[in-house]
């Protein structure tokens, strides 16, 4: 276990989505992740020294472990259902294990059902839907400063907001947790949520 104690045991470097959406399924994994670690007997805070090198094969294992909690391999290969219209089988894989198609497509590819070459075109093509499908739902959009707290919950916006103005979390990580790049987005987002 390291030495350095973090007051917030948050994880400061994983972005929750190939969209950029956080999720409260991207915040469950990322916990089953970290915790992972802690089965593992390392910290399960990230690594605040940025110099250091992550274990590949740990952060991999790590990685697996909270895939197979979302996603059993046992189940999947019980559910899954080859479909010419890859797509729906996809969305319907991910309304059953209640997560992203992009996570229910990487669990196929790891169970050997769709081959490493074909993963790559398969994800491209999913990534290309889902941000199609997120402009198309968005339309006119609503209020930022009101759907953001509700998307990454408003204990978290808190706890990153005031760990940040106490100077325990870098502004750069702090936005990318959050979803935005502007300090003045941070600072609205912060007096809404009465942080300052």
């Amino acid at each position: 276990m390291s030495s350095r104690v973090s007051p917030c045991p948050i994880s400061t470097h994983r972005s929750c989505s190939s969209t950029g959406t956080d999720t409260r399924a991207a915040q469950i994994f990322t916990l089953a992740h970290e915790l992972a670690h802690i089965w593992l007997g390392e910290s399960a805070l990230d690594n605040l020294d940025p110099g250091s090198l992550q274990d590949e094969a740990s952060e991999r294992w790590c990685s697996q472990v909270g895939a197979e909690i979302f996603v059993p391999s046992d189940d999947l290969a019980a559910r899954y259902r080859p479909d010419p219209d890859f797509a729906r089988e996809l969305d319907r894989l991910a309304r059953i294990f209640k997560t992203s198609t992009l996570v229910v497509l990487r669990r196929i590819r790891d169970i050997g059902y769709l081959k490493h070459a074909n993963y790559w075109d398969a994800y491209h093509a999913e990534l290309d839907r889902v941000r199609a499908l997120s402009r198309e739902a968005r339309g006119d959009g609503g209020n930022f400063y009101n759907t953001q707290p509700a998307r990454v919950s408003k204990r978290f916006a808190r706890a990153v907001i005031t760990n940040t103005l106490e100077g325990q979390t870098l502004y750069r990580d702090a936005f990318q947790m959050l979803g935005f790049r502007k300090v003045s987005a941070f600072n609205e987002l912060a007096r809404r949520l009465g942080v300052t």
